[in-house]
């Protein structure tokens, strides 16, 4: 184990991708065993000490950021202990890279679906935030395939948890014992989950709810994850992919209305009766206009004078290649797409430049933040798909409006789209953090939520408050009391210190 305490080691740690200022911490510890996880989390506990668990620090709300305490890197923490064919399963350290483990799975001829846009991220970041991405259209997150897990509480104690062998009783308890025999009672929090695909907008509750998904998504404030077991998926035998140019966003939005329509009736087929050549997109990303145009920097073969573009994908076998891209091709011509200038494929190679395409621009964002020197304002909400056209459009006449440089793109398909705004100064600073807040506003009042993907950590913690309010925040704290009595983990993360 490493403990580091200079300011020039520490300096790294003290940051992640939300820009969020301020950041410092006492020392830093790199654990290399879960025992040793184990032992610093009884001293500080003993201490209590504040440990802000440090993964990729990939994050955009600040979760990986300490204020005060130890940082508990997982970067040692990195083996991929076993892949099972036969059992289609992975069982991993926290800090294993997502794209170390993809291509340890795709040399076993398997496939691990999530698809966060960072690949360098580590998994046991993934499963603290309960990661999606593009392909949760099809797929779901990363929620969707952790069959089982260990976890190290606050005082040093460990849980391990499997899916399906323990639940919550009828009156909303649930109860745990842990490796030394303690039973552990808590309360699972009540508020109505919104009718949205994707929501990471504080901890996970359903009735009956399985023990392991009240840490997915818990962002290192119940626990600290030290394996994960994971779920497989055969790797399918080839993608016809495409990215779709459009002239008009209205042609552009019935063209994603029609493919996500008919790609959920695909699935609802019972198994025996689907047919491989069925429309079923794996993923349905969108980029307005202002995203090509930034784009076009680094990829200057971007057409110009579009509206919009649609980045599409769906698995095919050699029996089905051709008649799915007969179907695509006719939805394409239907929606008045412009196939001439837009680009398709089916091999790996050009796949990945449009992966590669799809992933610059977070970056690119990012980059543009970077050289602003302004922190980050990046949505990502996620509304009802008949709220969908009705959002986008209040939200495209309030940035035309503001005169402040911005981009839209994302996840259509899930009704999930990521507006970043780049302010140049403090005044439009504050003027799109005020956009910001008229964007919560209304995705809470159709129906939406707060955070889709990226979670809450610190940054976000005033927009749960007013998504739920001090009875459900209430909750959540009382559920993290009982496993973290003295607070220690994540300070600051999804809630106020006070509700501790």
């Amino acid at each position: 184990m490493q403990v580091k305490i200079q300011t020039e080691e520490l300096q790294n740690y003290l940051a992640d991708s939300s820009n969020m200022p301020g950041g410092h911490a006492e020392r830093l510890v790199v654990p290399e065993t879960a025992d040793e996880v184990a032992s610093i989390l009884r001293e500080a506990s003993d201490a209590g000490t504040p440990v802000t668990v440090s993964g990729a620090r990939t994050g955009t709300v600040g979760g990986a950021l300490p204020f005060g305490g130890v940082v508990l890197s997982m970067e040692r923490l990195n083996k991929i202990k076993s892949i099972d064919k036969i059992a289609m399963t992975a069982v991993v350290e926290p800090g294993v890279l997502l794209g170390e483990l993809q291509k340890a799975v795709e040399a076993e001829g398997l496939f691990y679906p999530p698809d966060p846009t960072e690949w360098s991220c580590q998994i046991g970041g993934n499963a603290a935030t309960n990661a999606s991405g593009a392909r949760s259209f099809k797929y779901g997150a990363t929620r969707e395939y952790i069959n089982g897990m260990t976890v190290v509480l606050a005082d040093g104690d460990v849980l391990r948890l499997r899916r399906g062998e323990g639940f919550s009783n009828a009156d909303g308890t649930i109860d745990l014992t842990t490796a030394t025999g303690k039973t552990i009672t808590a309360k699972v929090p009540t508020y109505p989950r919104p009718d949205v695909r994707k929501n990471v907008s504080g901890y996970f509750n359903e009735q009956p709810l399985d023990a392991i998904d009240l840490f997915i998504g818990s962002e290192g404030t119940l626990g600290v994850i030290t394996e994960l077991e994971l779920k497989l998926l055969p790797n399918p035998e080839g993608f016809f992919s495409g990215i779709a140019f459009f002239a008009k966003h209205e042609d552009l939005a019935a063209f994603v209305d029609e493919a996500r329509q008919r790609s959920f009736q695909s699935r609802l087929q019972p198994p025996a009766t689907a047919v491989g050549s069925d429309l079923n997109a794996t993923l349905l990303e969108y980029f307005d206009d202002r995203s090509l145009a930034f784009i076009r920097e680094k990829f200057p073969e971007t057409p110009d004078g579009m509206a919009g573009a649609v980045f599409f994908e769906q698995e095919t076998t050699a029996g089905t290649e051709d008649t799915l891209f007969e179907v695509w091709n006719a939805l394409l011509e239907k929606h008045n797409a412009d196939v001439d200038r837009s680009w398709f494929t089916t091999t790996e190679q050009d796949r990945e430049k449009m992966r590669a395409f799809r992933h610059a621009l977070p970056l690119a964002a990012n980059e543009r933040y970077t050289r602003y020197k302004q922190k980050k304002v990046s949505t990502d909400m996620a509304v009802p798909v008949a709220e969908f056209a009705g959002f986008l459009r209040f939200q495209k006449e309030m940035l035309e409006r503001s005169g402040i440089e911005y981009i839209i793109f994302g996840h259509i398909g899930d009704c999930h789209l990521h507006v970043n705004l780049f302010p140049k100064d403090d005044d439009e600073a504050l003027r799109a953090r005020h956009i910001y807040g008229r964007f919560i506003a209304h995705a809470i009042m159709i129906g939406g939520c707060v955070s889709a993907e990226h979670g809450i950590g610190k940054l976000k913690s005033k927009y749960l408050y007013v998504a739920m309010g001090e009875r459900y925040l209430n909750e959540m704290a009382e559920l993290k009391r009982a496993f973290d009595p003295k607070g220690i983990l994540g300070r600051g993360n999804m809630f106020d210190e006070k509700y501790i």
